[in-house]
């Protein structure tokens, strides 16, 4: 029985965000072939800011320690975050710093360029909300989150494949729209996409 580990980066629990992440879960439901959890980064205590880099790495918190084991035990791992300044929030970005550590998702080889990963036999989806329209973030931020969440972070560890569905933009959406975004969501959900 496959795992799924959906992760709401943003802070708010109110926002349109946690509702498609939600909804995702809902759809995951429906389907008796796997398995789920739903965690809201917001609802967890630590320190976002590694504030060494790489050369001492800080005391793990006791939830990034269960993060990490719900990440090692997931074969499916869904984000759904906002692009906010064209990144993802900075709960998020400190989260991946603080869990995504060399030993855990990654390993340097000596005297090599290359790397080792371990967060392999995962796929992901990303879900992005933005306000901006879907043209402008690529014309102009030529994909930045999903170039980063993809391939700078979910990819370099080793998950793969990496899909991406985005919403956008948000601001400007229709209570119908946005309706419409979390039945579509929810349909993702269910055919475990």
């Amino acid at each position: 029985m496959k795992h799924t580990l959906i992760i709401c980066g943003h802070p708010n629990k109110d926002s349109f965000c946690a509702a498609l992440a939600q909804h995702y879960q809902k759809g995951i439901d429906k389907n008796h072939e796997t398995t789920n959890e739903l965690v809201f980064l917001s609802d967890l205590t630590f320190d976002p800011i590694l504030w060494k880099g790489y050369q001492e790495i800080q005391e793990l918190e006791p939830d990034l320690l269960l993060m990490q084991e719900k990440i090692k035990k997931a074969d499916h791992l869904v984000w759904v975050f906002p692009s906010w300044w064209g990144n993802m929030p900075a709960l998020m970005k400190g989260f991946i710093d603080r869990t995504f550590l060399p030993g855990y998702a990654f390993k340097y080889k000596p005297n090599s360029a290359l790397w080792e990963k371990f967060l392999t036999k995962k796929s992901a989806r990303l879900i992005i909300t933005m306000d901006s329209p879907k043209w402008y973030n690529w014309l102009v931020y030529k994909n930045a989150i999903k170039n980063t969440m993809k391939n700078a972070v979910l990819n370099y560890c080793g998950v793969s494949p990496v899909k991406v569905t985005t919403f956008a933009p948000i601001k400007s959406s229709t209570p119908e729209k946005r309706t419409r975004w979390l039945s579509e969501i929810e349909l993702l959900g269910e055919k475990m996409q």
